[in-house]
């Protein structure tokens, strides 16, 4: 099969854009290092604001006198929403209808409590913020003390509190407000949607962001000097272990109670100090890249790794003497689904005969087919996949085989893109509302599935579990591989180099990465070249682990246009000295089995403006494009952005130094100017 490499090399957007990264590096200045003029929220990683961390106790008194505490003895709230602000804040005013209506609203159970740290704020002013908001209690938190314990830093930052004095969410009320922008209604309503996932007993899909307002200074430190099980070092395992490591869960052993983590706790430091635990391998965002947008670093939604702060405390913990301190510190317990996470699935499909998986040995890929036997096209919203045995189930990639595409080939349905996956500790795609999957009518489920024998004979039934969208979404959620069929991989070779590159023909909004190889991968990467030759690495994996094939979801996705390369990226070890490595011997090549390779980077993404259930996906849109010749989005971006002087055509100047000894072959008529019908028609 013809690679996407080898098709786009050839073609004139290839050749302008090589030459034109050069060039534009030396015309474009570095961008300033001051931060951008708008500012809006932008999600963080959640130990970055304290999310998880035991608030001390403390009490206030609002306005009127009257005395509160954090956690009241009688009728506690399940939440306290602490909401920051300030009378002389232009943006904390703004938002003063919207903390109305957010408390106006609220469930019974929530308590919302407005805090002005501002020392210089007027009594008068206040009293009329706080009649805004009759249902509120409002603090005027002069020297900053609640504005200290909670770790605030803005007059419109947002602290959830649930009624173990835990922070559930740190951040944004929404996006509607920001430094130098407002918008007619929010896109984003980061603090309503925490409280409701909270209150359902859900950890909120994002959990902490930035919060534009007027500053209060660096942040103090309130968390307690001696670090205990009860008041630190459960909510850390709560945080980043639990799901997997309970009782009824796929981990090994639980660490539910602290004589669990005592009695692991040497293996919980050898895995921690490795780096290997959590399971988490993206490495953080290079300040190097040349893209202006790479300012704001890109945040991972299901970011599982500890902060080096967390880190150190976790393993002092450990290395010390465990105190467990009070019991009245530790975490509400974190309510785990029994059965299936997404809830009662509306159709399930399970393995008609279990797979016998032998107690020793390797277990080649297996393949099963199953039939929906859907009479009528269904949107999907949430999959689940479930292996009947987990202690054998490696890793799950599930693709939807259409009706009349029976026997296709393996290795095109895997660079095509997976429907559903399963990994240890991930387990369901879960899209918001307005996003969806398509599964045909009358189309097949195809399991490729790796089991890895544990020194008993048993067998595995996997299934999988979905929910259907109520309506048809805005944005079909779609997956496509960059892939690379021609790798050869030398024997002996300790780090070699392959890639697969896919120049979008249309414009394309991310969602996520999952990187596949085999056993002789070790490091990848995905990387952007925009059409203006700016740069930017949007994942990348330094300890790339087979054992874990992970999903790595942005917090925000990521908005892309015609023009832009996507570049993956994989190194191979195939020397010796690789433990995992079958044969050092051989020169490996693509294969769907673990002894064979593969360079396989999936990406997941919808492309705006596409009615769901239209054809054209990335990889169909590129085909056609190649018919008669380059992508021409592509070749029109690039086009536009060389032509300089807006004449509609490119003069010999305006050329890449690489492209002008070709000159008189792109310029046909002869006219002294290459047109855009020319560029487009050009072949090397």
């Amino acid at each position: 099969m013809t690679t996407l490499r080898r098709l786009f090399r050839n073609d004139l957007l290839a050749a302008v854009t090589v030459a034109a990264l050069g060039l534009r590096a030396a015309l474009v200045p570095a961008a300033a290092s001051e931060p951008p003029i708008r500012q809006g929220p932008q999600p963080l990683q959640p130990a970055a604001r304290g999310v998880g961390r035991l608030v001390p106790a403390f009490a206030f008194t609002d306005l009127d006198g009257g005395q509160h505490a954090l956690v009241p003895e009688a009728d506690p709230p399940r939440l306290t929403v602490f909401c920051f602000t300030s009378t002389t804040c232009p943006l904390s005013r703004k938002y003063l209808p919207t903390l109305a209506d957010l408390a106006a609203s609220a469930e019974e159970g929530v308590r919302f409590v407005l805090v002005n740290p501002i020392a210089s704020d007027r009594p008068d002013p206040m009293r009329a913020a706080a009649e805004l908001l009759p249902t509120a209690l409002y603090v005027h938190d002069g020297d900053q003390r609640i504005a200290s314990l909670l770790g605030a830093t803005t007059t419109a930052d947002t602290v959830v509190v649930d009624d173990r004095r835990t922070v559930v969410y740190h951040g944004a009320v929404d996006d509607q407000y920001g430094l130098g922008y407002a918008r007619p209604a929010p896109r984003r309503r980061y603090l309503a949607d925490a409280v409701t996932a909270t209150l359902a007993g859900k950890r909120p899909a994002i959990t902490a962001t930035t919060a534009p307002g007027c500053d209060l200074g660096a942040p103090r430190s309130a968390a307690a000097s001696t670090v205990t099980y009860h008041g630190r070092i459960s909510r850390l395992l709560q945080q980043h272990c639990l799901e997997c490591h309970r009782d009824g869960g796929i981990g090994p052993f639980s660490l539910e109670r602290p004589e669990d983590v005592v009695a692991h706790a040497g293996m919980i430091e050898t895995v921690v100090s490795a780096g290997t635990m959590p399971p988490w391998f993206a490495a953080p965002q290079a300040a190097t890249e040349s893209d202006e947008s790479a300012r704001q670093p890109l945040v991972w939604a299901n970011d599982r790794s500890l902060a080096a702060a967390a880190r150190d405390e976790l393993l002092a913990w450990l290395r010390g003497g465990r105190p467990l301190g009070n019991p009245a510190d530790a975490p509400a317990p974190h309510a785990f689904p029994d059965g299936w996470q997404i809830g009662q699935p509306d159709a399930v499909w399970e393995f008609s005969e279990p797979v016998a998986v032998p107690a020793t040995g390797v277990m080649p890929y297996r393949y099963v087919t199953i039939e929906t036997e859907l009479a009528e096209p269904k949107w999907v919203q949430a999959i689940e996949v479930q292996p009947g045995n987990p202690e054998v189930v490696h890793h799950v990639l599930v693709h939807v085989e259409p009706p009349g595409d029976a026997g296709r080939d393996r290795g095109r349905r895997e660079r095509g893109g997976f429907w559903a996956a399963y990994v240890p500790g991930q387990s369901v795609l879960d899209y918001p509302e307005g996003f969806g999957k398509l599964l045909p009518a009358g189309a097949r489920l195809v399991f490729q599935m790796h089991y890895t024998p544990v020194g008993t004979a048993t067998t595995d039934r996997t299934r999988l579990g979905v929910v259907f969208a109520t309506e048809p979404p805005r944005h079909e959620v779609r997956v496509v591989g960059l892939a690379n069929g021609r790798i050869a991989i030398p024997p002996g070779a300790p780090r070699h180099r392959e890639e697969a590159t896919l120049r979008l023909p249309a414009d394309a909004t991310l969602l996520g990465f999952l990187p596949h190889m085999h056993l002789r991968g070790t490091a990848c990467r995905y990387e952007l070249t925009r059409g203006d030759g700016s740069r930017r690495v949007l994942l990348d994996i330094p300890r790339y682990d087979f054992n874990w094939q992970l999903l790595y979801r942005y917090a925000e996705p990521l908005p892309l246009q015609a023009g832009d390369l996507l570049q993956f990226t994989a190194w191979y070890d195939n020397s010796a000295a690789n433990p995992a490595n079958p044969d050092p011997a051989v020169t490996v090549r693509w294969g769907e089995q673990t002894f064979d390779e593969m360079l396989l980077g999936y990406v997941e993404y919808f492309l705006p403006g596409v009615e769901p259930g239209e054809g054209g996906s990335l990889r169909r849109r590129q085909s056609a494009d190649n018919r008669s010749g380059p992508g021409q989005p592509a070749i029109d971006a690039v086009f536009k952005r060389l032509d300089q002087d807006r004449s509609g055509s490119l003069t010999l100047p305006e050329l890449p130094p690489r492209l002008r000894p070709r000159f008189k072959q792109l310029d046909r008529n002869q006219d002294g100017a290459v047109s855009l019908e020319e560029a487009r028609r050009f072949r090397r």
